[in-house]
């Protein structure tokens, strides 16, 4: 792996943002490369890494990005940014809406939700009232700030 695409990424967050108070990676070479530690420390930016084995807490998505990757993205030659866009949530949607997931008994994420804990699939749904097919109203949009009365 090249640090070098962090590496500029990294600089350009904080010439247009500033300086972070804490900056939080997983170990991968790219962010334990000397330039990339180096640019964090001259900034003064306290530097947090996920330790080993970490990535477990991820592995849901990891799996996400490595199918998506595999099945659509590595597949296709994108022409610009919006065929790209219009392709990869083409894919997410065939992804949650109809792909057969083998640890589901090879039900559709989505049909596992809908159906919830009453359905033959028990115990696979996950139990929350959380609306998927609505991303607005995932707490993984950005929410915006509230004023705190002191």
């Amino acid at each position: 792996m090249d640090a070098s695409f962090c590496v500029t990424a990294l600089e350009q967050a904080l010439a247009r943002f500033g300086k972070p108070e804490i900056f939080n990676t997983d170990q991968g070479s790219q962010f334990t490369s000397s330039e990339f530690i180096g640019l964090l420390t001259a900034a003064d930016v306290r530097i947090s890494m996920d330790g080993r084995g970490r990535w477990m807490d991820n592995i849901f998505i990891e799996r996400l990005w490595r199918s998506l990757k595999y099945e659509e993205v590595y597949l296709k030659g994108y022409a610009d940014a919006a065929e790209a866009r219009s392709a990869i949530a083409n894919w997410i949607s065939f992804y949650n809406l109809r792909r057969p997931h083998q640890a589901l008994q090879d039900a559709a994420p989505m049909t596992v939700w809908r159906t919830g804990m009453t359905s033959s699939l028990p115990g696979l749904a996950v139990d929350m009232t959380l609306r998927l097919d609505d991303a607005c109203a995932s707490p993984t949009c950005p929410q915006l700030q509230q004023n705190q009365a002191a």
